[in-house]
């Protein structure tokens, strides 16, 4: 008979996202691309990763949401989302599968800034995970690129694909927070899983196959502090 202290602990580890053991792997090695499909023959640059090392809730679903939140971005305008999704096959065994998620820049306003991206352009990112059992680094793939406006039918502005990248990165790089959780990201650049330039790459913007890595980190909260003055010296707690 199974005890129940069994099932609770089988429960949160359920419930609990898993610590990764690995940055991420190559989606070549997998027969995967870099590139998602975004037509007939051409694709995105997923030219954003954010580690299988980062804090495993920032790897949820839930958990990317809020750092996006933290960085500048947020869910689509009302909800709503024009157009179908992109895939991609990240080479772990899933074959090519939808993106998770579509994130676009908020203007730091979590609740209508997208509708004002919608509508004037900015930047924007795909998530496609890789936790497929035969690359399982539970890393997200970020296809980021810097849109035109709704006139221009949000085709990709010049150079836009590495404007969209770096803007990110730039925005994720130190101390941010959202919703009460502080996150601290660390970027580096790499090169070797793109090929620069613009072969196969949607609307024939040309990229500098620079792929930039996140590892993105949940700071503790902060101890609350208890001070007081005690024979001249001033002592300070932390609980």
């Amino acid at each position: 008979m199974v005890s129940v202290a069994l099932l609770i602990h089988a429960a949160l580890a359920l419930a609990t996202p898993i610590r990764r053991a690995t940055t991420f792997f190559n989606p070549a090695d997998g027969g995967g691309s870099m590139l998602d499909v975004a037509g007939v023959g051409v694709g995105e640059p997923l030219n954003v990763i954010i580690s299988g090392l980062s804090s495993p809730e920032v790897l949820t679903l839930d958990g990317m949401e809020n750092f996006a939140r933290a960085i500048g971005f947020s869910t689509e305008c009302l909800g709503l989302h024009l157009g179908g999704p992109m895939s991609a096959d990240l080479g772990d065994g899933n074959g090519q599968v939808n993106q998770t998620i579509e994130l676009r820049e908020d203007f730091r306003d979590p609740i209508l800034g997208t509708c004002e991206e919608s509508i004037t352009g900015g930047n924007h990112f795909r998530v496609f995970q890789q936790n497929g059992t035969s690359a399982n680094s539970g890393a997200l793939f970020l296809a980021v690129s810097q849109e035109e406006d709704v006139i221009e039918h949000h085709t990709i502005v010049p150079d836009g694909y590495n404007i969209g990248r770096d803007a990110l990165a730039a925005a994720a790089v130190g101390t941010t927070s959202y919703g009460g959780v502080t996150y601290f990201t660390t970027a580096q650049n790499i090169t070797g899983l793109l090929t620069p330039g613009s072969t196969g790459i949607n609307h024939g913007i040309a990229q500098d196959g620079i792929v930039t890595l996140l590892t993105v980190t949940v700071q503790p909260p902060q101890a609350a502090a208890h001070c007081l003055d005690f024979l001249g010296l001033h002592i300070c707690l932390s609980f």
